[in-house]
């Protein structure tokens, strides 16, 4: 087991790897932009490294510097009446593997939230990626190599399809953790086709609910904002309104204009919305459930907050939820009762991050209840162990 002073050292090593192949980590992603023939914009979105990126995985790295290494840790301790003592600590999970597509950056925020927590990463990339991924890893090598740690705990999997789906299924790495980080097809492929554990990073379609006391200027600046990027799981895609708000037509076609204004395409369930402003009425039930990864956005209204919570809870990915009222009592029914992993109050979706969350670096965000809920980041990327010292007891 890798002790915090070595960890450390080579987190410095990569920074300095990242920081000084700049140039490298832009040409070759430059190569993997010009090669990529696919119309989703969202994707490109993701495939994209500039200089702010590569920013973004050096303050990653610095981060995770600082952090607290979290093996190690006493969870429990227990004297017990024959005289042994009993502690839970904190280990690390093992092999992990992350299969994610397109995003570059988490072949370095992955595998740093996975190294300083003490475990292995198998990373397996989007072949979008791979000239992008290919180097990164490499800087990462080099800065194990400088330091006399082993390459074995950074691994890049440069597999087809196939051979990823024999990984899966027959476990030859003796995998002890799977995160499948991408659409709702490959999570439900590894759920379906594997025996090794899987943390679920789930889909997004993220709800705001406009509370009848809601300010008009801030729902527009929430509302944009959770479009700011469409790429990410915390984007913005379902806006519920209060009835209320069909006797306030001056204050919402401020905000719908200000939406459309943005670049937003607006679609709706409300005959209301569609005629007196103009907005594209869907009916299909599906929609509700989809994420858009697009500048697509819809409008519904309801009557009061439970039925803002129940469609929430029914259509949403479990992913985040935003209320915009003042304070009261249906804030807090709203806090409590929706079942998403991160629920705000005038505030955009687009802070459910682990940076953001004063975490550091994460490896995904999970949208289930076990093993953790939310960011994952070092300290949840953990399990546990009992530590019992004795003298000879044996339990009568």
């Amino acid at each position: 087991m890798l002790y915090s002073e070595l960890k450390n050292k080579v987190l410095k090593s990569l920074a300095s790897e990242i920081e000084s192949r700049r140039q490298e980590i832009l040409d070759a992603n430059r190569i993997d932009v010009e090669a990529y023939n696919g119309e989703d914009a969202s994707m490109m979105d993701r495939l994209k490294v500039g200089e702010k990126k590569i920013d973004g995985m050096l303050k990653s790295v610095l981060q995770t510097l600082s952090w607290e290494d979290p093996i190690g840790k006493v969870k429990y301790s227990y004297s017990h009446p024959d005289g042994m003592s009993i502690e839970n600590i904190s280990v690390p999970f093992g092999n992990i593997l992350i299969i994610y597509e397109s995003r570059p950056d988490v072949t370095i925020e992955a595998a740093l939230t996975a190294f300083k927590a003490g475990n292995k990463i198998f990373l397996k990339g989007g072949k979008e990626a791979r000239n992008s991924n290919l180097i990164l890893v490499d800087c990462w090598h080099k800065a194990l190599i400088e330091n006399d740690v082993s390459k074995d705990y950074v691994q890049y999997l440069d597999y087809d399809r196939k051979a990823t789906q024999k990984l899966i299924a027959t476990n030859p790495l003796n995998i002890d953790l799977i995160i499948p980080r991408g659409g709702e097809g490959l999570i439900q492929y590894v759920k379906e086709n594997t025996n090794i554990p899987v943390i679920v990073s789930g889909r997004g379609n993220n709800f705001c609910y406009i509370h009848d006391s809601a300010d008009a200027e801030m729902a527009k600046s929430i509302i944009i904002n959770g479009k700011s990027r469409i790429s990410v799981c915390n984007a913005l895609d379902k806006v519920i309104l209060h009835q209320s708000w069909k006797e306030k037509k001056d204050q919402l076609g401020e905000v719908i204009d200000a939406v459309r204004n943005s670049g937003i395409e607006l679609i709706t369930d409300e005959a209301f919305l569609a005629r007196d402003f103009h907005i594209d009425l869907i009916r299909s039930e599906s929609v509700y459930y989809e994420e858009f990864l697009s500048s697509r956005m819809m409008l519904m209204m309801v009557g009061d907050v439970e039925s803002a919570i129940n469609v929430i809870n029914k259509y949403s990915g479990g992913h985040s939820a935003t209320i915009i009222a003042e304070h009261g009592l249906d804030v807090e029914k709203f806090l409590v009762n929706t079942d998403c992993a991160a629920v705000y109050h005038n505030a955009s979706t687009r802070y459910t991050d682990g940076g953001q969350f004063g975490m550091g670096a994460e490896m995904a965000i999970s949208t289930q209840k076990l093993h953790f809920r939310g960011p994952i980041a070092i300290d949840q990327l953990v399990t546990n162990k009992w530590i019992i010292r004795g003298t000879g007891q044996v339990r009568k």
